[in-house]
């Protein structure tokens, strides 16, 4: 029997967990004070951006989404989801960021200025290293809402939309009444799919994007796609779904259920770390100037400083956390030379 692996191991003043656009604005903001930092990453860089839909273009110009004070630019003036990698892989490359893709932070223990991080990689292989810091920018967008429904482990049911290609003539539900359900279920139709809406509510999301509204509205209207409102999944099988509706239950053929029914945070790992949630809304307590957790030497940043309210936290203002994050960590490390990247 061959021996174990020796944990992979190295100390750091300051571990970021997560190397989404957040994360990745902290490990350059922490580098330009002088800071050394790790940079976690369970997936590939941007993991979250990564996972969305293939040609899917952002609701916002490119500035508001630029990170290190390096430019973005695109063809058109809003950039696509092609584009946000390419950016992203290029600031990664200027600052010269140490970031551990693949490996996942498993646990974190210790106190301030002595912290120690457990990580596994996708060879299985352990990790054992230390930290004087910790930075928890995880997003939201790796944990989706489960429907509690008989039959959702399936294969045939998914919670992340690529592209609409593998589900050409096929019978195919959307579950959910956002734009990332209505943006699916209309690409679908395209492609060739026969596509049937099933949300809660009584009406479409108003926050649905204004030029996507009428054309959904239209296909439903024409009967180019179903659409049962006020309905629910009961459960999912082979090759059905039974819903509950406003005249009753039905069962309809399917083939594949995309249930765009939104994303969490990864809440029972704030838990484990000592962090505090308030109990409606799972918002974590932090320093409101520093982003400082209740439990001393670890930072949140990004989405995840709104708890459940996911939509108030983006790309474009959870950028900016990392420069009062590394500004209050400099000071500690650093107090006789720090000065803050805009004086």
């Amino acid at each position: 029997m061959s021996p174990s692996p020796a944990p992979k191991s190295g100390s750091f003043d300051v571990a970021v967990i997560g190397a989404g656009p957040t994360g990745l604005s902290c490990a350059i903001e922490l580098k330009r004070r002088g800071v050394q930092a790790v940079v976690f990453e369970k997936g590939c860089v941007v993991n979250s951006l990564y996972h969305y839909p293939t040609h899917m273009t952002f609701f916002t110009t490119p500035e508001l989404l630029e990170i290190g004070d390096i430019p973005m630019t695109s063809v058109r003036e809003k950039p696509t989801r092609g584009e946000a990698l390419k950016y992203y892989r290029r600031v990664t490359d200027y600052y010269l960021l140490d970031i551990r893709q693949y490996e996942h932070v498993d646990d974190i223990q210790g106190d301030d200025g002595e912290f120690s991080v457990a990580t596994t990689d996708r060879q299985g292989r352990p990790g054992a290293y230390q930290a004087r810091k910790i930075i928890i920018a995880t997003g939201y967008y790796d944990i989706p809402v489960l429907m509690n429904v008989p039959g959702e482990e399936l294969p045939k049911v998914l919670h992340y939309y690529k592209e609409p290609h593998p589900f050409y003539d096929c019978d195919v539900a959307v579950i959910g009444s956002k734009n990332s359900a209505v943006i699916t279920a209309l690409e679908i139709y395209r492609a060739g799919g026969r596509v049937t809406l099933i949300h809660r509510t009584a009406e479409l999301s108003g926050k649905i994007k204004y030029w996507i509204l009428p054309d959904i509205t239209n296909r439903i209207k024409s009967g180019e796609i179903d659409a049962y409102s006020q309905s629910s999944v009961l459960e999912i099988t082979d090759n059905a779904i039974r819903i509950s509706t406003p005249d009753g239950e039905k069962t309809l053929k399917n083939d594949f259920v995309l249930a765009m029914t939104g994303y969490s945070p990864d809440l029972e790992f704030l838990r484990r770390c000592g962090i505090t949630l308030e109990s409606d809304t799972r918002k974590p307590h932090t320093d409101d100037a520093t982003y400082e957790s209740t439990r001393p030497g670890m930072y949140l940043a990004g989405v995840i400083v709104a708890g459940m309210h996911t939509n108030e936290i983006f790309i474009e203002n959870g950028r900016f956390h990392g420069i009062a994050i590394a500004d209050d960590i400099a000071a500690q490390l650093n107090p006789t030379r720090f000065s803050s990247a805009g004086s």
